[in-house]
Order: C-alpha cells, then structure tokens, then sequence
C-alpha cells in the first residue's frame, strides 16, 4: 500500500519549527494589544459570493486560485483566500459597525491554488490589522506604524516601506482611461498575462513582474500625477504623519493592491532577503468595501503579513528559533518510581514549571542521557533506592553535583532557583 502524503502546497508544521511560529505569534499578539486592537476570528469557508463581491471577479484570486466547491446544500463555498472580506462580512453581520470604529486583527490559514514556491504555499498562514469605521489620514499612518514596529520588534532589518495613493473613485476611473489609452499603444510589448489584463484589470499591469513591462512602464501616465487635489492633499497628511514618526519610506506611484476594493493610501513593506517575492506585508484603505458587501458606506484600512515569509526573514536574519524550555527532566524506573515521578511532574507543573516525564522505561544512564540532550537544566532521578527511601536525587546536569529532597522539599527548591536565575 502506498504510504500517503500531504497535497501538493500543503505543509506540516513539525515541533522543531512550531517554537519559532509560536514566539512570532506571541510578539504580534502582544504589540496588538499594546495598540488596543482586538481579536476577531472567522471561518475557513464562506459562501463563494463574499469573495467574487469583494475582492473582483477580474482577479487572479478570483478567476483562477481559489478552492471552491458545491456543498450537499447546492452552494457554492470558498476556503477563504484573504482575511479582509470575512472580517468586514461579521462586523455587518454580527452588528459591530454600530458600536462604533472597530480596531481588529485576525490571524489563520488562508487557501490559494498557485504555484508553491519559497514563502509561497498553497495553504498559508497570515495575520492582519483592520480599522473599520475609520477616515482620518492620521488612522493610516498609525496602522502603517502599527505594521512596521511589529516588524521592528521581531528584529527584522533592511525593510522598505513603499506608499502610493490610488485616490477616489474618480480619481482611479480618469487614472484608469489614460493608462488604457497608452497601453494599447504599447500592446504588442506587453508580457502574455499584462495583454489579458489589458481589458479586464489595466491598474494590475502596473504590478507586473515582468522585467521588460516593468521596463516599458517607465513611461507610462503617473496615477500620482492623476489625483484631485482632494486626494492629494490627503496623502499630504498621511506623508507629515509617517516624517514625524520618523518612519522611512519611499514613494511608487506603481504600486497598486492586487484587489478591487482598495483606494486612497496603498502601501507594502518588502525586503531583499526573500528575492523576487519580496513582499512581507501590503495593505491600504478599502472605503468602498461595506457597502459593496451590503453595509451602510464605511470608511477602512487594513493589512496583512504572511507568516511563512516572516518565518523565512528571521531565519535570514539569524534570530534564534525559541527553542522548548524544560525546568526538569524526570527520569524513574519502576511502578513505584513512576508513582513518584507522576506526582512531582503534576506538583511542579502546577507551579508553572515545564516538566518532562521519560515513559521509555529504558536504563537510568539512558534516561538521563536523553535528559541531557534538552534544555533542562535539572533531572530529578527515582530509582527503586529512592521510591524506598522517599529520597529524591535532583541532579544538575550543568555541573553534575546532586542532593537528595523529599517530595514536599522539591517545589521549594525548585522555586528559589528560579529566584536565583532571575537575579
């Protein structure tokens, strides 16, 4: 029989990696709270119909990369490719929107059928911000902020931060017609997948990867140049705001979101070390998102990171992966040493010590051996001797020394050595 293996795309998360993931995880947690942003969590499948409303049929995601099927039910459901859609989908759903703004994050796997390629899979993890009732210039560069010092407190270096302004409606739609114009001028030069969305998505043109269209675009009519003075003057704003957070960062009248419902203020944050998908995390103002999934006209912007290239960047940047800490080793041997072992693992686990209990049943010099081989800088041996005796052997694995302790005497000491360490 053949032995089964996980889909193409798909990736277990083995316990060697799951200390790293853990810290990243624990840091966004902590800097959200810092920010007063609060959780919200969605499902993993949606109706096809939240996605084709709110991120466009003329996409990638939506014409080509997202899993779909018809349910027992007759519908059409989706495994979400992107936060953004269901977490504005509740807020009208659940009546969030009037209680006022809502500062949110969200954090779980997303589902795209594309290529797998470093950083890149088929299911892959993200977490995001979302400010939803929010207009104000200053509420895009605190999220901008909010997304960079995350950034900062994982360590990573070496990022630029790129802004843009897609303007109002208006503004895209004039924008939109002087680019169409110059493209089909320009058609025969154009890569394969900018020619078929010539006609479908022009703006996404503006995001090839392509060398040569990239090139060729060097020419091609501003969408700066092409706001009101209304939307400039907005970006002025959010410019002055992100000088005075002393937050660097570098115009591209290029770059645009990937997805229909963004407008004013588009941003990514990108790096190097991950070659030629540098993108570590892009976002912007989505007023027109609400109402286009069937709420009143709301104003908002978020962003998202992905997790498996973050994971990639701090490797590159030689943070440390967290490894699992362990207080104590317990090594026994024997029913009645196993009894013991059992009630001290549970005396100190409930202090808050991270206590390990060998089941192998091997010898005590391979026991202690593998004890060895952790982090725990304690093994507490119990041998028959000791089940007798009610005498435990702690041992210091860093110097070898050892004392004998009763089971009451070993929380004690347990926790002054933990007063010890701190100091």
């Amino acid at each position: 029989m053949n032995q089964l293996q996980t889909l193409r795309g798909m990736a277990d998360l083995l316990p060697a990696a799951t200390s790293t993931w853990q810290w990243l995880e624990a840091v966004a947690r902590e800097q959200f709270r810092c920010a007063c942003v609060q959780e919200i969590r969605t499902p993993l499948l949606e109706a096809t119909e939240l996605f084709a409303r709110g991120i466009g049929e003329a996409t990638d995601v939506v014409g080509k990369e997202m899993y779909s099927f018809i349910d027992r039910g007759e519908r059409s459901c989706t495994l979400r490719p992107e936060g953004t859609a269901g977490v504005v989908r509740a807020a009208i759903q659940q009546g969030l929107l009037s209680q006022g703004p809502q500062r949110l994050w969200y954090g779980g796997p997303m589902f795209r059928y594309e290529r797998p390629q470093a950083g890149r899979m088929r299911q892959f993890h993200q977490i995001g911000l979302e400010f939803i009732g929010f207009n104000q210039a200053a509420s895009d560069s605190e999220a901008i902020a909010i997304a960079w010092d995350l950034l900062a407190a994982l360590g990573l270096k070496d990022l630029k931060l790129q802004l843009n302004s897609l303007g109002t409606k208006e503004d895209r739609a004039n924008y939109r017609s002087s680019l169409l114009a110059w493209l089909e001028q320009h058609q025969h030069q154009l890569d394969p997948d900018s020619q078929e969305r010539l006609h479908t998505n022009p703006l996404r043109i503006l995001d090839s990867k392509d060398l040569n269209t990239q090139q060729l675009l060097t020419d091609a009519p501003n969408l700066l140049a092409a706001l009101c003075p209304e939307s400039q003057e907005r970006f002025e704003q959010v410019q002055v705001a992100l000088n005075d957070l002393q937050i660097p960062y570098q115009l591209n009248p290029r770059l645009v979101r990937g997805l229909d419902y963004y407008g004013h203020t588009a941003f990514e944050i990108t790096s190097t070390a991950l070659g030629a998908q540098s993108t570590v995390c892009g976002g912007g103002r989505y007023n027109g998102l609400v109402e286009q999934l069937g709420g009143a006209p709301t104003a908002c912007i978020g962003w998202a990171m992905g997790l498996e290239r973050l994971v990639l960047l701090l490797d590159s940047a030689e943070v440390a992966a967290q490894q699992r800490n362990i207080d104590l080793y317990v090594v026994c041997q024997g029913a009645a040493a196993t009894s013991l072992g059992l009630q001290a693992s549970r005396l100190l686990r409930n202090a808050g010590f991270a206590v390990e209990l060998d089941h192998s049943g091997a010898g005590i010099s391979k026991q202690l051996k593998r004890a060895s081989k952790t982090t725990a800088p304690w093994a507490l041996l119990i041998a028959e001797a000791e089940a007798s005796s009610g005498q435990l052997q702690l041992k210091n694995l860093h110097t070898n020394s050892s004392q004998l302790l009763e089971l009451h005497q070993l929380l004690a000491f347990m926790l002054e050595e933990q007063i010890k360490s701190v100091q």
